[in-house]
Order: C-alpha cells, then sequence, then structure tokens
C-alpha cells in the first residue's frame, strides 16, 4: 500500500506562491466574459439611439422645409406664368402627391445615395455636395486646428497659475471670446486685413489648382471660427487639468520629489484629455455644419452657402439633401465620440 502524500498547504484552485491560481484564472476569464456583453449592450443602445436621431431628424427637416412659405415651380417660372404651366412643373418636380409620398420617396432616395435633382440648377445634388464639400472639409479642418492650437497652451497657462493675474486674464478673455459673435469678427477681419492693410482678399474661393492661395482664402474664415471654439476648449482644458491635478496620485507625485511642471505635463495632462477630445470631436461636427453664415460673409462656395441659396431660390430639395447630410455627420460623429469615450473609460460603459 503507497503512502499518501501530505496534503499541500494550497488545495483546490489555489497554486502555490510562484504562480496563478485557477481561480484567478477563471475570474480574469469572467470579467472578460462580462466586459463584452457590456460593451455590445453599450453599441446597440447607442446605435439604437442613432438611427431614432436620424429618424427625427428627417421628420423636422421635412416638416420645417414643407411649411416654408413659397411655391418652387411659381419661384422659377416668375410672376406671369399662367397655371397650366406652374401645374406642369410641378408634376416634373414631383410637388403633387402627399406629403407622405414625398417624405417616403425623400427617405428611399437618400437610402439609395440618390439626393435628388436641384431644381435651380437641374443637376443632381450628389454632384452639387461634391463640388462644395471640398471647401467646407477643409474650412473646419483648418478651424478646428487652429482653436486647437490656441487652446491647448491657454488653458495649461490657466490651470498652472490657478487664481493668479494670468489666470484671470485668460478666463476673462475666453469669456470674451464667447461672446463675441462670430459673423462680427468676421467682418472685422475683413475690414482690417482686407480692407486696410489688403493682406487677404475680402471673399471669394480660387480653387484647389493653387493651394496656396486656397489656403490663404480659408485663413481669415477659419479664425473666425476658431475664435469662440479655442476660448471653450480653453475653458474646459483648464476645469480638466485642476479637476486632475487635485488627485491622490498627483499628490503622491508631488511627495516623491517631481516638479510641478513634470508632474502636469507627465502624468495631469495625459488623464486630462479624456474630456478635451470629446469636446474637439464635437466641434469638428459643429464647424461643418455650422459655418453657413461665415461662408456667406467671404463667398465661399461651401455646403453653408449652397443651403442659403437653396433657401433663397426655394430649391427645397437641396435644402432637404444638404441639411439631412449635415445632421447625419454631426450624429455620426458624436456616436464615434461616446464610442472612443467609452473605450477610455469604462464606467461610462456600466452607467449605460
Amino acid at each position: 500500500m503507497q503512502p499518501v502524500p501530505p496534503e499541500s498547504p494550497f488545495t483546490g484552485d489555489e497554486a502555490g506562491p510562484f504562480g496563478h491560481s485557477k481561480s484567478t484564472r477563471h475570474w480574469s476569464s469572467a470579467r472578460l466574459a462580462s466586459t463584452v456583453p457590456t460593451m455590445l449592450r453599450f453599441l446597440l443602445g447607442r446605435l439604437l439611439s442613432l438611427g431614432l436621431s436620424l429618424i427625427a431628424a428627417s421628420l423636422v427637416i421635412f416638416v420645417v422645409i414643407e411649411v416654408v412659405p413659397g411655391d418652387p415651380a411659381a419661384f422659377m417660372l416668375g410672376l406671369n406664368a399662367n397655371e397650366e404651366t406652374v401645374l406642369a412643373l410641378r408634376e416634373e418636380l414631383g410637388l403633387t402627391g402627399s406629403k407622405t409620398t414625398r417624405y417616403v420617396a425623400w427617405i428611399t432616395g437618400l437610402l439609395q445615395g440618390d439626393f435628388g435633382t436641384s431644381y435651380t440648377y437641374r443637376v443632381p445634388v450628389s454632384e452639387l455636395i461634391l463640388q462644395r464639400i471640398w471647401v467646407s472639409l477643409p474650412l473646419a479642418a483648418l478651424a478646428l486646428l487652429l482653436s486647437t492650437v490656441i487652446a491647448f497652451p491657454i488653458g495649461l497657462i490657466a490651470a498652472s497659475r490657478r487664481g493668479s493675474a494670468a489666470d484671470f486674464s485668460i478666463m476673462g478673455g475666453t469669456q470674451l471670446g464667447i461672446a463675441i459673435p462670430n459673423f462680427w469678427f468676421a467682418m472685422l477681419l475683413v475690414l482690417v486685413f482686407a480692407v486696410k492693410l489688403r493682406w487677404f482678399n475680402a471673399g471669394g474661393f480660387p480653387g484647389w489648382e493653387e493651394p496656396l492661395q486656397a489656403l490663404k482664402s480659408l485663413l481669415l474664415p477659419a479664425v473666425a471660427l476658431a475664435l469662440p471654439q479655442a476660448a471653450i476648449l480653453a475653458r474646459v482644458m483648464r476645469s480638466a487639468l485642476i479637476e486632475t491635478m487635485g488627485q491622490d496620485y498627483i499628490r503622491t507625485a508631488r511627495a516623491k520629489g517631481l516638479t510641478r511642471r513634470q508632474v502636469t505635463l507627465r502624468h495631469a495632462l495625459r488623464n486630462a484629455l479624456i474630456p478635451v477630445l470629446t469636446i474637439i470631436g464635437l466641434q469638428f461636427s459643429f464647424l461643418l455644419a455650422g459655418a453657413i453664415i461665415i461662408e456667406n460673409v467671404f463667398f465661399l462656395p461651401g455646403l453653408g452657402r449652397l443651403i442659403f441659396q437653396g433657401i433663397t431660390q426655394r430649391d427645397l430639395v437641396v435644402v432637404e439633401s444638404v441639411t439631412m447630410l449635415l445632421v447625419f455627420a454631426v450624429i455620426v460623429v458624436t456616436f464615434l465620440v461616446d464610442i472612443a469615450y467609452a473605450l477610455a473609460d469604462p464606467r461610462l460603459r456600466r452607467q449605460a
């Protein structure tokens, strides 16, 4: 009969002092398995919210555009057109059906990539969008770049010198930047740099055949758009840094002998970037969709000016389709920002 070896002090799922226990491995696997359904539920919830937002936005856009006074057919033919001609043009433009039928046809066309045909230009709206988006996209990107370059150092200085004269001056300046209307600031830029100094043209866009001239024509509009966004971003940057600097690990780093500058740049800044990057993502969609006035001030042939021209010319299909495209861009960017934030902060997934 073989002797029974002594029972190990590490029984069951336990392991020795130099290994991982089975229970630890099972716990890690269970945690990973529980994280995947949580993230999946979060994604499904956000996708459902995105779809409902798009449906609601399409309904609001269609209803608002339809109640705008003025008949596109009568506007195109003039005041002296007879009723039969106007009716024939309405049938040609597809304006004679019920509003429900027209809404369904419009949404079906959008889902198939058909934005309709412009009443005024008599070309597909998709062609107009492709021509104009290469002005609006670079303008939004340049404005976002300028606002970020301005806001980061300003917010960093204000947070690192909290309560000082520099902090009060920066906060007062950002409050002024938020309060100033960007169209008024745009006209001021035109008056100073185009009319007085003649460093820039007052408006227009030469095209991308000459890249330097094209960027130069977008610089003043980008500055006008970037000012309020830089002010908002600087205030968010300051608040996030101040909150991060009050955490325990920051005090521990200071106790180990790191200077305030080292702690701010090595530890606090990286953790404070999460809300800042969220605001940057939202600002890009706002700059893309909210440049209507600025594009008209500088006579830029972008999507904003296309919407304005469509409203004045009663080109309903252009207004509806371009506005829906911009709303779609805003909602998708917001969705992507939510996903990125949830990946960076698991607490948001659990709350959702």
